[in-house]
């Protein structure tokens, strides 16, 4: 009786219980330091929507949503406009995950999100690099006074990581002081993403690679939902080679953030957004077995 009903609460595919999953897919609605336009939080529950105009099949990799231990557990509870308790709840939330063995996507929100989710990587993996798709750099000191925004999250980041554990693509937005910082203290490839990843994939093989995607870095013509549109990107067929070639790596966990569905009535933003989620989650996440030794299915 149940298969007769659409469970559009959950992403495409991802109808796994959490006793059989590997990963866990879960939304984190928070976009309260966004300097242009807000609305990021409404994406989580948008994209799931969304995902239900794709199949659960890739073409590009011959492989299954439905076959792999993957779970939705939904969105995190967080306190409107409250960004310290919010960065916590989502540490706390991915701490929970990680010491349960199993491995996450969290799909955002601003880009801010991302450093709660590093700090808990780097605590299980000290030696994680972080692999950065964005149109903006991030690496700003302060923002308007603040240490704690969407455009300084990387910057946090790359001070929690070893010295160039940062490898950035795609960035064609930033200030000089965020260049210079960019060149001397992470590995910074500006404009082009699928060329230089393919060149740096064989120095990230076998480490523990943690993955941001800034939807962003995809040019605002294929992808007009999203707060802080930067014209120039890459293809929305590009992004998904690029998701495709996660594949080679071992990738312990992944966020995809800046989504901004609502603000494009023709809903290919938000259909792109589940996409990427689609391609990403098939190339690193395997059909069986366990991640690192810590969680097997069955």
């Amino acid at each position: 009786m149940t298969d007769l009903f659409a469970k559009t609460d959950r992403f495409l595919g991802m109808n796994g219980s959490w006793e059989t999953a590997a990963w866990v897919y879960f939304g984190i609605p928070m976009d309260f330091t966004a300097s242009f336009q807000p609305g990021s939080r409404f994406a989580p529950q948008r994209v799931r929507e969304a995902s239900y105009a794709l199949e659960t099949y890739s073409l590009a990799q011959d492989r299954d949503l439905e076959e792999v231990p993957i779970v939705d557990a939904g969105d995190l509870e967080l306190p409107f406009g409250n960004v310290a308790e919010s960065l916590a709840r989502i540490r706390a939330a991915a701490r929970e995950i990680l010491e349960s063995g199993r491995r996450f996507f969290a799909l955002g929100g601003e880009h801010l999100v991302t450093l709660p989710l590093v700090e808990a990587m780097v605590e299980r993996y000290p030696d994680l690099a972080v692999v950065h798709f964005d149109a903006h750099a991030d690496l700003r000191d302060q923002y308007l006074g603040e240490r704690l925004s969407h455009a300084t999250v990387l910057r946090r980041v790359s001070e929690r990581l070893k010295p160039r554990h940062l490898y950035q693509f795609g960035i064609r937005s930033a200030t000089r002081e965020e260049v210079r910082y960019a060149r001397e203290f992470c590995h910074f490839y500006p404009h082009a993403v699928l060329e230089p990843f393919e060149a740096v994939l064989p120095e990230l093989v076998g480490r523990p690679v943690y993955v941001t995607l800034d939807i962003d870095v995809v040019d605002p013509a294929f992808m007009p939902g999203t707060g802080t549109p930067e014209p120039g990107g890459i293809s929305a067929a590009e992004a998904c080679r690029v998701m495709a070639r996660l594949a080679s790596l071992t990738v312990v966990g992944m966020d995809l953030v800046e989504a901004m569905p609502h603000q494009d009535l023709s809903q290919r933003s938000a259909v792109l957004a589940a996409k990427l989620v689609r391609e990403a989650l098939l190339a690193v996440v395997p059909s069986g077995g366990d991640n690192d030794g810590s969680f097997a299915i069955g």
